[in-house]
């Protein structure tokens, strides 16, 4: 379904069955800044599939978060300054814009979006909700970090509800000793081992 001005409406919330979180996708992790990689852009075809998938039915919605920094963030002492507010680093890319004005809208100023304190209390409204999935970056920090905390809150709660990941739609960054792929390969084993379901179309 599509979502208005990020309006929580009763009536819509109900509705809901499905929803559809996408992590991340800014210009500062993909498009321009001191993390940027532009190789995360290969995964962004098959996240306008889903996304178009999910806002048109009417049981399901997407979710964007975003990581939206002031300047004195606490994360900087660990990551270094990015995607700070009113820099542009904290938008969502281009590519995924037009999603982007019918979904539901969420900043972070951590790794794991579920901390965020409007989260909780747009979980507890969704009385009929019946799976998440994940895609995004980086797979292996903010992507895993809230899928694996979503699970523990809902299995916490006792509310059978599917958490799962689609593989071929997260990515994270390539360095001298690293690489993308491999990283991935073991955020998604270690995301199936805690719970999670993996999703895959294509093969990474």
């Amino acid at each position: 379904m599509k979502i208005k001005n990020n309006e929580q409406k009763k009536e819509q919330l109900e509705k809901i069955r499905k929803l559809l979180i996408t992590i991340d996708m800014v210009n500062g992790f993909v498009k321009k800044g001191a993390l940027a990689q532009p190789s995360i852009m290969r995964v962004v075809p098959r996240q306008q599939e889903l996304l178009t998938e999910f806002e048109k039915r009417e049981d399901a919605a997407n979710v964007i978060v975003r990581d939206v920094h002031d300047k004195d963030s606490a994360e900087f002492l660990t990551f270094g300054e990015h995607c700070v507010r009113g820099s542009g680093e904290e938008l969502i890319i281009p590519e995924l814009e037009k999603w982007y004005k019918n979904a539901f809208d969420f900043e972070k100023n951590s790794t794991n979006f579920m901390i965020a304190p409007q989260v909780i209390p747009f979980f507890e409204k969704l009385t009929n909700l019946q799976s998440v999935e994940f895609m995004g970056c980086l797979s292996d920090k903010c992507v895993i970090n809230g899928a694996i905390t979503s699970k523990n809150y809902f299995d916490q709660f006792n509310r059978n509800i599917e958490v799962g990941v689609h593989a071929d739609a997260i990515d994270t960054y390539s360095a001298p000793g690293r690489e993308a792929d491999e990283v991935t390969k073991r955020a998604l084993q270690n995301m199936e081992e805690n719970g999670l379901k993996i999703y895959r179309k294509n093969k990474r």
